[in-house]
């Protein structure tokens, strides 16, 4: 009988193996994605996002999910995100779209009932409770009342007038796909926790981003450039606190470069945000500071490290600060004593990105628990935990449909650059079935940014290429992030240029592995990717095709012209007009004559 069995678990295991199909375009609607969770007041369950892909309207959906720290007992809750509990452990405010438009809502969980406490008119940002529940900070868009000087006399009934004409005089006026914008400000509201009507607490026509309470709950930190000139400086934001009682505001930092995402500590003494010294480089690391919620006694955590830092919070006990990085193309988690004493508690965060392999991630901290989204190169992002120093995965949504499909081998390469010597990180993925003893055409495909970072992240659109019989290579040339500041800036004024010497030799060192066919080679890539791509088939006709994806081709106009402002005064050495040369030099327009391929 034993035997009967093994022979029948043998053949459907063989049968499985036969029916394994690879990963085709219409399977990302069955890819689903965990993310944002949030561990409760108590540290003994977990609320989250769950995510997938609706095949009918093309669009994300998000339900939200509760498990207890370890796993058990996981189920669904509502449709909705942005999940946030109360203080009581036993009810949580969230985002949806239920009545059809983005509304706060309420959830208690112990009978499962759900209300809408808001009817608002915009969007909602950086929700915030107050220490002590009675209070919602948010921030939210606030149309300019400003009169403008064109206004012409109202036409008389019935006429037909061209229209009018549009005033502007903004830096940023219109955007790509959108069209002219109305000129906005971000401003910061406060209702009570239980519902009610936001009430509009900063003034003037700059933004204000990252409420966080102070510990009484009667002023508010926040972030704001109110510069007279940041439109054109708009990395200069300061921390400033408002009185909830009086209006006054009072402006604790001052220095150049940004100072932001203030968060107040446990005990109501310290504040913790993120900034750096603006050098006017390219890149610049983002570092984590402390200081006394009066604006004195500055210090910086991790300006000893040659990483960039973000999403941070404070421990349970305030004796810690968590924080967000990225090191050699995979995102951590690490721990900062208030002595500047770092520690990475996880690694492999992963976000919900249903494209290419670009960093990302959640976490959220409790005394000894940390729960956090996780992927591989194989498997999209879960939750996972750690608890007493060992992590646990605690959810597998996608086993059911990667169980029958067969996905590329994605295999970490490191090689020297042609230009320099400097080592250059990336990974392959070979296509499945993959037979060394055959020849296979390579695609290369290259990132945006340019300062960004790819890495052993799960990427359904490389691993779509991979199923279609390509090898797969991904880099991090020069500029890209997560290898220190040196690494990053070696194409300050200096973009694109050398990082072409390392996606080459990126190329060369797979050929050097015996299977590439380099009769067909193939590039791509979008925004910084196919300024890449354009400046390499400008330069070379080794590819067999290449597809050149929403890029820059021209710094002169691009520089004066594009919705990103701002990018003159770190990515050149000052205007068009003053340096031609170096911007055309730049510009792969000036090689279009060469392009064959």
């Amino acid at each position: 009988m034993n035997y009967l069995l093994n022979l029948f678990f043998l053949v459907m295991f063989a049968i499985s193996i036969q029916a394994q199909g690879t990963l085709q375009p219409l399977d990302v609607f069955d890819l689903e994605f965990a993310a944002d969770p949030q561990i409760s007041p108590d540290g003994k369950r977990i609320v989250f996002v769950r995510s997938s892909m609706d095949i009918m309207t093309d669009k994300r959906m998000s339900n939200l999910w509760i498990t207890d720290v370890y796993g058990n007992n996981m189920r669904p809750l509502t449709e909705g995100r942005s999940a946030m509990w109360l203080p009581d452990s036993q009810s949580l405010l969230y985002m949806s779209a239920e009545s059809g438009k983005n509304q706060i809502h309420k959830l208690w969980l112990d009978n499962g009932q759900t209300a809408q406490i808001t009817k608002l008119q915009q969007s909602v940002s950086d929700l915030v409770l107050s220490p002590d529940g009675k209070w919602l900070a948010m921030t939210m868009s606030v149309e300019s009342t400003a009169k403008k000087p064109s206004a012409l006399p109202s036409k008389p009934k019935g006429a037909t007038w061209a229209d009018a004409p549009i005033y502007i005089d903004r830096l940023v006026y219109r955007r790509d796909g959108g069209g002219y914008t109305s000129e906005q400000y971000a401003h910061i509201f406060i209702m009570p926790s239980d519902g009610g009507t936001p009430t509009q607490i900063t003034e003037g026509e700059y933004n204000h981003s990252s409420p966080s309470w102070a510990s009484d709950s009667k002023s508010i930190y926040f972030s704001s450039n109110q510069t007279p000139d940041w439109e054109y400086n708009q990395q200069n934001t300061e921390i400033f606190n408002i009185d909830l009682a009086t209006r006054a505001v009072t402006q604790l930092t001052d220095r150049v470069g940004p100072d932001a995402d203030p968060i107040v500590s446990p005990s109501g003494n310290q504040i913790a945000y993120l900034g750096y010294d603006d050098r006017k480089m390219g890149y610049h690391h983002t570092n984590i500071y402390v200081m006394d919620t009066d604006g004195s006694n500055s210090s910086c955590l991790s300006c000893s490290s040659d990483l960039s830092f973000g999403n941070m919070q404070w421990s349970t006990d305030g004796n810690a600060i968590y924080a967000q990085y990225d090191k050699e193309g995979n995102t951590k988690v690490a721990t900062f004593t208030k002595g500047g004493k770092m520690e990475t508690v996880a690694e492999d965060l992963g976000g919900s990105s249903i494209g290419r392999p670009y960093d990302g991630g959640d976490y959220d901290a409790h005394t000894d628990v940390l729960a956090f989204t996780t992927t591989t190169p194989t498997q999209p992002t879960e939750l996972a935990v750690r608890i007493g120093g060992k992590m646990k995965k605690l959810t597998a949504f996608n086993d059911d449909i990667l169980a029958f499909k067969q996905l590329g081998e994605v295999e970490e390469i490191w090689y020297e650059s042609s230009h320099d010597g400097q080592r250059i990180q990336g990974w392959i993925i070979k296509p499945p079935g993959f037979d060394a003893s055959k020849t296979y055409p390579l695609i290369l495909e290259i990132h945006g940014g340019p300062f960004a970072n790819y890495g052993d992240r799960f990427t359904p659109e490389l691993q779509l290429m991979a199923s279609k019989g390509y090898v797969v290579l991904y880099t991090n040339p020069r500029g890209s992030t997560s290898y220190g500041a040196d690494f990053a800036n070696l194409i300050h004024h200096n973009y694109p240029s050398n990082d072409y010497d390392d996606l080459m030799s990126g190329v060369d060192a797979v050929i050097a592995k015996g299977y590439i066919d380099e009769e067909r080679l193939f590039v791509t890539g979008g925004s910084g990717g196919g300024v890449l791509t354009s400046w390499i088939i400008g330069n070379t006709d080794r590819f067999a095709a290449a597809v050149v994806a929403k890029p820059v081709i021209n710094w002169y106009s691009w520089a004066l012209t594009a919705d990103i402002s701002g990018v003159v005064n770190y990515w050149f050495p000052g205007m068009p007009w003053d340096h031609q040369d170096h911007y055309m030099k730049r510009s792969p327009i000036s090689l279009v004559g060469n392009v064959t391929t």
